[in-house]
C-alpha cells in the first residue's frame, strides 16, 4: 500500500504536518523535556529516554512501517542530493533503491508568499526492525540543544498495522494519532504521567 492510499483510507482529509495534535480528534500529545533539569546532558538523557520508550511501546519489530522525511527546499533544489543523505544512518542500504519521492508545494503557504520554497518528501516503506530508532530520535531530539548528530526535518513513523502517526517535534514532545483511540488506550493508561498538561483534558475527554 502506498502512503497517500493508507492515508486516505484511515487519516481522511488530514494533511501530514505540524501540529497533528491539533489537527486530528484522536491523540495524545506527550511532554518529552522536562523544565527545571539540573543539567542540560541531563535533559537530553530524559528527552532520549522517553522518546525510545514510546516509540518501542506504539511499534512492534515486525510492523510495516512508513518513515517519512519532510525537507525543505530553500535553495531550488540545490541541496537535495545533499539531504539524501538523512536516510542512510538510521536504515538498512539495501532498502534505499525502494525510496520514494514526491515534491510539494512548501508545506508552510504563509511564509513562502512569492512560492519560491518547495517541500520535498521522502518516503520509505520497511519493517520497524529495518529502522535504527534510538540513533534517529536522538538526532531529532537534538536538532535545539546544540548537540550532534542532530536532524532538523521533520520525520513521521506511520504504522500501518496499528494504523498510528509517531512524531517527535522536537525535544519538548511528541504527538501519537490514531485511527481508532482503542488502539492507543494502553499508550494512554502506562504513560499518563508524560501527558503534556497543557493538552491533558483534551486528551482525557478521548479515552475517558
Amino acid at each position: 500500500m502506498r502512503l497517500n492510499d493508507f492515508m486516505q483510507k484511515n487519516y481522511p482529509q488530514l494533511e501530514l504536518k505540524p501540529p497533528l495534535f491539533y489537527s486530528w480528534p484522536t491523540g495524545i500529545r506527550f511532554e518529552l523535556g522536562i523544565p527545571g533539569t539540573f543539567s542540560d546532558a541531563l535533559y537530553a538523557q530524559k528527552c532520549y529516554k522517553r522518546a525510545i520508550a514510546l516509540f518501542e511501546a506504539v511499534h512492534s519489530p515486525a510492523d510495516d512501517t512508513f518513515i517519512v522525511i519532510d525537507v525543505n527546499d530553500f535553495y531550488n533544489g540545490k541541496n537535495l542530493k545533499r539531504q539524501l543523505k538523512n536516510f542512510p544512518p538510521y536504515v538498512k542500504k539495501s532498502l534505499l533503491f525502494t525510496l520514494q519521492h514526491q515534491e510539494l508545494p512548501y508545506i508552510f503557504p504563509e511564509d513562502n508568499e512569492e512560492g519560491i520554497f518547495k517541500t520535498h518528501r521522502f518516503i520509505l516503506q520497511c519493517k520497524t526492525s529495518d529502522i535504527k530508532y534510538a540513533p534517529l530520535l536522538k538526532a531529532i531530539c537534538n536538532q535545539d540543544l546544540g548537540l550532534k548528530p542532530r536532524l532538523f526535518h521533520r520525520v513521521y513513523f506511520i504504522n500501518m498495522n496499528r494504523k498510528t502517526i509517531f512524531h517527535v517535534y522536537d525535544d519538548r514532545g511528541c504527538d501519537l494519532l490514531a485511527a481508532s483511540s482503542d488502539s492507543i488506550r494502553d499508550i494512554y493508561q502506562k504513560y499518563n504521567d508524560w501527558i503534556l498538561d497543557y493538552d491533558r483534558p483534551a486528551i482525557d475527554k478521548v479515552f475517558l
